[in-house]
């Protein structure tokens, strides 16, 4: 497999990643409240971007995904925050007593919100950074 096909490939997984969690984000109804529209944002911006570089790679296209990436990647991390802390909240209000590495493990254990799910928003960012930074990202088509 060339170089080039790999590189492909890696932007179909980013697109594909990007697309089925913004579905998922979708059918679960993320959107009842303003930071619930973040990642949502997040990924339509990166798609964007993504396909802009794709179709038309430059200078330009590729700092821009670059900064949906990064947005993306602070976007997941400051979701993971999110969630962890409104587990931790609710695991304080059923039992008042908890504290520590308790807390911590019941608030990771937590369905909803899943506390790590967020995560993938940061890690197909990082996927995403790893694939514009390519060598000859500017000059070349995907």
């Amino acid at each position: 497999m060339t170089a080039r096909r790999l590189w492909s490939a890696l932007a179909a997984a980013l697109a594909l990643g990007l697309i089925g969690t913004g579905a998922e984000l979708l059918l679960i109804e993320h959107h009842e409240d303003k930071t619930q529209f973040v990642p949502l944002v997040a990924i339509g911006l990166t798609l964007v971007t993504l396909a802009w570089h794709v179709w038309t790679p430059g200078a330009t296209s590729r700092r821009s995904l670059q900064g949906a990436l990064c947005l993306q990647v602070v976007a997941g991390l400051v979701g993971v925050v999110i969630h962890a802390r409104a587990n931790a909240e609710f695991q304080r209000e059923i039992d008042p007593s908890l504290a520590g590495w308790p807390l911590w493990r019941k608030t990771l254990q937590a369905k909803a919100p899943p506390a790590l799910a967020p995560g993938m928003l940061a890690q197909l960012g990082l996927v995403g950074l790893v694939y514009a930074a390519r060598p000859g990202a500017e000059d070349s088509r995907s």
